[in-house]
């Protein structure tokens, strides 16, 4: 059994590969604009560089690592990024996977494949619709929404035109220790842990409070994301996520509780979106009945954890 993980060095790459590795399963992985920083994981798993969209890089790619699955997580992930750069992030996100699912094709391979999808598809959401389906109608609110119903479908397409077995899943919100800051949890657990450490003002600049959102942490996820190889039907979309919304403001509460230092809260126009959907939570009992899989990870921990994260990173950038 051998995994081919697009994007390992990413948040969800790492963690992807740590739960593989635990099953005994050979990973391989790509890496391109960042190195995988985890040094221990990094000698434990097969790098290849490679930029996917160059055609000839997916081919020669393809080729080498010959995977029996392929999770496709390479992507640019960033809502704020794709509205101040909407060219690049559906250059970035169709043209490789286009590149990835072509030369699987050309080669005749048929690895099962894992397109991640996002929430965000589902965009503007109406209160009745909640919990919501994956039937529901897709309303996409910004850039990078479009470009993760694009390859959602182009996944899709690829199992009709070609008999690829592509497995499409739609996650809710993720958390947890390795997250970029510009994500709601990791960028408020830094500016907590930077006033703590005297590297930041004492307060929490912050955008949106009251959206409610469906938090999943994302060790609970990648496993969530093996069983979709193991045990869901291709072709199909599942939603994946904890099917309960929480407001962000409560989060951050969470977090100003565990602060070691008294700190204010600043809301900062610059931080909100240009559009916000009010609340978004995932009916999962697709998924749930073709796998079992039940989140095990409360968000306090997960809360927890994402703080420690940055008060560690802070105190080795500091040294």
């Amino acid at each position: 059994m051998r995994a081919l993980i697009t994007g390992i060095a990413g948040f969800v790459g790492a963690h992807l590969a740590r739960a593989l590795l635990a099953e005994g399963v050979e990973v391989w992985g790509t890496v391109h604009r960042r190195r995988l920083e985890d040094d221990d994981l990094a000698g434990r798993v097969r790098l290849l560089a490679a930029d996917l969209t160059d055609p000839a890089a997916a081919t020669r790619l393809v080729d080498e690592a010959r995977p029996t699955w392929v999770f496709h997580l390479a992507a640019l992930s960033s809502v704020a990024g794709s509205w101040a750069d909407p060219v690049e992030t559906f250059r970035v996100n169709l043209t490789g996977q286009l590149n990835l699912l072509r030369a699987l094709v050309a080669a005749d391979q048929q690895p099962h494949v894992l397109i991640p999808g996002s929430a965000e598809e589902y965009g503007l959401v109406k209160p009745e619709e909640l919990p919501v389906r994956e039937e529901n109608p897709l309303r996409p609110t910004n850039p990078y929404a479009v470009s993760k119903i694009a390859q959602d479908f182009l996944g899709y397409q690829f199992f009709l035109s070609h008999g690829l077995p592509v497995i499409r899943v739609r996650a809710f919100n993720q958390v947890g220790p390795g997250q970029s800051p510009e994500f709601v949890v990791s960028g408020f657990a830094k500016q907590v842990a930077a006033a703590e450490a005297g590297l930041g003002p004492p307060e929490v600049r912050v955008g949106n409070l009251e959206a409610r959102r469906d938090f999943t942490d994302v060790r609970d996820m990648v496993r969530a994301y093996i069983l979709a190889m193991r045990l869901c039907r291709p072709g199909d979309v599942y939603n994946v996520g904890s099917g309960a919304a929480v407001r962000v403001g409560d989060l951050l509460e969470r977090l100003i509780a565990l602060s070691q230092k008294p700190l204010r809260v600043v809301v900062d126009p610059a931080r909100f979106r240009p559009l916000d959907v009010p609340e978004i939570y995932a009916d999962t009992r697709k998924f749930r009945a073709a796998t079992g899989w039940e989140p095990r990870i409360p968000l306090e921990q997960s809360l927890a954890e994402v703080l420690e994260f940055w008060r560690a990173k802070l105190r080795r950038q500091s040294k």
